[in-house]
């Protein structure tokens, strides 16, 4: 080898040791930095999770092992290395490569369309062959195709929902200033502008608010189905700086729990160069909240799949009606009854010569008794009252979420609810109080009164004896009582 050569290679060799050591110093006096300041945490930028795998190779995500969910420490303002799911959501069923056989798999449990399929690639068999193909092909073809067009129908619109909901825009800070991105773009570790009436678009901590106390109402009627307002409380330090920008100039972190189901609940701290301060609910915004007051400044903590509203959502599902359960129940009792007939056939013309397959164009012939036309009519009809569901002027403002069971709003018995808020909007009359044997209406409302009236004299209850009997009386006036307390409280 040349002297220069040699030399090159030598130097170059010496370079890379050089940057190995000095790599090694920086990663364990990180640590050692770490171990003695947050009691052997390690640094989010140099830590990875057990178990997970770093995309640094070219390979796509489904080869690389499952990221398992863990606490994680937050730099505000400041971009982090460990990988996060984006801030996408998706409530599609289907993607391109799965519609086609999710939506054949579903449709094909239904017995009805399994019977005719089966009949229908009976008919590749010249023995068994009765007619032309498209007489059976033709119709079995035709419901698959309505069926397979109302999904893709509502997939669409899923995907237009949740395109909309990516696409929304927000103010992040960065060092250039306040620039507006899409909530897909939004990063943990971000800090976001929620103005009044916005949506969160992730799980926030609430580090500023426009108010002075530092306090923020937020709506969680998308969260846990709550109409009324709940305060929210800004960090303490943060609140107290001059303007926004000065967030991005404090050496500040936040550690966070690992994400969880549960709503009403956080860990974390804030940790500043002068000390600590502790997190708690009052603390943050989950995504779907929607400020009610004021604007929220917020650092980004969990995003998509990891955001608790993600997490409590379970995976889309092709849902069955009760009509189709029943139509299923009821072609199987005609399919019986076609095997009869069959059968009858076969023993009256005799088990002479290949009896079997005369059974088998028996059942082809008297397959025409169960009528395949009744599903095109139902998924026509779905998708006839989901249209008018949208569109009744009674019930403005609705929509339907998907065409396979509107139906089944005609069939509700019961309707349970955890409160007589939710279904009387807060507004009740008094209609009819029963006490024992006795029951006053509209009618005898004026007796409840001389009753109540007669247990008061000059504005104050009447005492009565101890050890006395109990009169209607005073059971009324107790009953009258209690109400007013409660509907006053």
């Amino acid at each position: 080898m040349p002297a220069g050569v040699e030399r090159e290679v030598l130097s170059h060799s010496a370079r890379h040791n050089q940057e190995t050591i000095s790599l090694a110093s920086l990663s364990s006096s990180e640590a050692g930095q770490d171990q003695g300041a947050g009691g052997g945490e390690m640094d989010e930028r140099t830590r990875l999770v057990p178990g997970a795998r770093s995309r640094c190779c070219a390979w796509p995500a489904w080869c690389c092992k499952k990221r398992e969910a863990s606490s994680r420490t937050v730099w505000v303002g400041r971009p982090t290395l460990q990988p996060f799911p984006p801030n996408v959501i998706r409530n599609q069923k289907y993607s391109m490569f799965t519609f086609l056989p999710l939506v054949l798999f579903n449709q094909f449990k239904f017995f009805l369309n399994l019977y005719f399929l089966v009949m229908a690639c009976s008919q590749f068999i010249p023995q068994l062959r009765i007619g032309y193909l498209y007489t059976y092909w033709g119709p079995l073809g035709f419901v698959i195709s309505v069926t397979m067009i109302r999904e893709a129908i509502d997939d669409i619109r899923r995907w237009q929902r949740d395109r909309e909901v990516n696409s929304t825009r927000y103010s992040k800070l960065t060092e250039r200033g306040w620039v507006s991105v899409t909530s897909s773009q939004l990063k943990v570790g971000d800090i976001v502008e929620v103005g009044k009436g916005v949506r969160a678009p992730a799980d926030l901590v609430l580090l500023r608010t426009t108010e002075t106390t530092g306090a923020c109402f937020i709506r969680t009627d998308q969260l846990d189905g709550e109409t009324d307002w709940k305060m929210r409380l800004a960090v303490t330090t943060m609140q107290r700086l001059g303007r926004e920008e000065e967030l991005l100039e404090t050496q500040s972190s936040v550690y966070a729990e690992k994400p969880q189901k549960d709503i009403h609940s956080f860990i974390g701290k804030l940790s500043l160069e002068d000390g600590e301060e502790s997190l708690g609910i009052e603390n943050t915004i989950w995504c779907g909240a929607v400020v009610a007051s004021g604007t929220a400044t917020g650092l980004v903590i969990y995003t998509g799949m990891e955001c608790r509203a993600a997490m409590n959502n379970s995976q889309p599902r092709s849902k069955v009606g009760l009509i189709d359960e029943e139509l299923n129940s009821i072609t199987k009792v005609l399919f019986l009854a076609t095997v009869a007939l069959s059968v009858i056939m076969v023993v009256l013309k005799g088990f002479d010569g290949p009896w079997y397959i005369y059974m088998f164009r028996f059942l082809l012939l008297f397959s025409y008794l169960i009528p395949i036309s009744l599903r095109v009519n139902l998924d026509m009809g779905k998708i006839f009252y989901s249209w008018a569901i949208g569109r009744d002027k009674d019930i403005p403002g609705c929509q339907a979420r998907s065409t396979t069971i509107p139906e089944e709003l005609g069939r509700i018995s019961y309707l349970l609810s955890d409160k007589t808020g939710t279904l009387t909007m807060n507004v009740m009359v008094f209609k009819k109080l029963h006490l024992g044997a006795a029951a006053y209406s509209d009618d005898t409302f004026d007796e409840i009164h001389s009753l109540v009236s007669g247990e008061y004299q000059e504005g104050r209850r009447v005492a009565k004896e101890k050890g006395g009997k109990t009169g209607q009386g005073e059971r009324v006036t107790e009953a009258v009582l209690a109400l007013a307390l409660c509907h006053n409280v």
